[in-house]
């Protein structure tokens, strides 16, 4: 199969987009088995005794006595909570692998951006830690659907939960499927020996399109320079509420202990065709207010147009939306099973109780 490269301007520059037949592709992975090509993500590797006890200071996560093998998520915040980035983290021996996009960034201690590993090289101090950009070292290579473990199985890979070293290659078990944190410079071998195993070829534009329909948010996308955490589901997934001592922990316990966000994602189904449909950034109006922003868009093969959007709280569920900008403006309606579980601030539950 011929890899079909990504459109110019893409976030997933330099990997494959589809292989010839995007919804062929997606099908089979949500029958069968497929791999995609995310070597694209950016990894860091942190070692040193006191590894966990530095990062439990420095991202949202709980980090102290991690056990070995876990898999979780983290955020790096600004000083007012607003998400800089996100990663994916796996504790597997004398080291903490953390991936995520290419190009993510976050606010240094003097205001200016730098890059990830920038930023948590600068929090080092005097902690016994070393950090390494190991993105030359390791590739991500993912495998989505019900016959994984098959697959796995069948290339000499453990079938474990959690992170799991086999071989060299660190398996992963991620929330969309397993990952394989692959040695770079045999990425290709990887790649023909689990297609070989019976995992179809398959894009990012499949592996977004699952994304998506999943709601699960992807930085800058569906962020933008005022997303908190708890506006795109990232408060317990990627936010500790209970520890403190972290850059933006007041406002992740304020917001969850008192109010509720301005926002939230939500997801959209779009009345559009293929060649009309918004853009991220563009905006969401309901009637003639402007209520909220369009993250990512894609085109899944069994829910057709579909795009994760962050909309005001108040917006009602059954709104009837309108998405896009210029001549590619559709009609959109919200998904009701993909809304969050509304939970009420724990301060605002005890004054309740007070005055009743």
């Amino acid at each position: 199969m011929t890899a079909v490269e990504a459109p110019e301007g893409s976030p997933d520059a330099g990997v494959p987009w589809h292989f010839g037949d995007p919804f062929a592709e997606q099908r089979t992975a949500a029958r069968k088995v497929a791999v995609v090509d995310r070597a694209n993500r950016e990894v860091i590797a942190v070692t040193g005794p006191e590894r966990l006890s530095w990062l439990h200071l420095v991202i949202s996560q709980h980090m102290t006595d991690l056990p070995d093998g876990t898999v979780t998520e983290a955020l790096v915040l600004d000083s007012q909570g607003r998400v800089d980035a996100h990663m994916e983290v796996a504790h597997l021996g004398d080291t903490v692998w953390l991936d995520t996009d290419p190009g993510a960034h976050a606010t240094g201690v003097r205001g200016g951006r730098q890059t990830l590993l920038e930023y948590l090289e600068s929090m080092v101090f005097w902690s016994k830690v070393e950090l390494r950009d190991a993105t030359a070292e390791r590739a991500v290579l993912t495998l989505l659907g019900p016959s994984t473990d098959e697959v796995l199985a069948a290339v000499g890979l453990p079938v474990s939960p959690g992170a799991v070293l086999g071989s060299d290659v660190i398996v992963r078990r991620g929330a969309l499927g397993v990952d394989l944190l692959v040695p770079r410079a045999s990425k290709n071998d990887w790649w023909t020996r689990l297609t070989e195993a019976g995992a179809r070829p398959m894009g990012s534009w499949g592996y977004e399109a699952f994304r998506v329909a999943a709601a699960r948010p992807r930085m800058d996308l569906d962020t933008d320079d005022r997303t908190i955490p708890h506006e795109v589901g990232w408060v317990h997934v990627a936010a500790h509420v209970a520890k403190g001592c972290y850059r933006g922990q007041e406002t992740v316990s304020k917001v969850h202990n008192v109010g509720r966000p301005p926002r939230r994602m939500l997801l959209l189904h779009l009345d559009g065709s293929p060649e009309v449909l918004p853009e991220t950034g563009d905006p969401v109006r309901h009637g003639e207010r402007t209520v909220g922003r369009v993250g990512s868009v894609v085109r899944h093969h069994e829910l057709g147009p579909i795009a994760l959007a962050l909309v005001k709280y108040s917006v009602p569920l059954d709104a009837e939306l309108l998405t896009g900008a210029e001549d590619r403006v559709v009609q959109a309606a919200i998904d009701p099973d993909a809304v969050p579980e509304a939970t009420p601030g724990l301060g605002r539950e005890a004054a309740r109780r007070l005055r009743g």
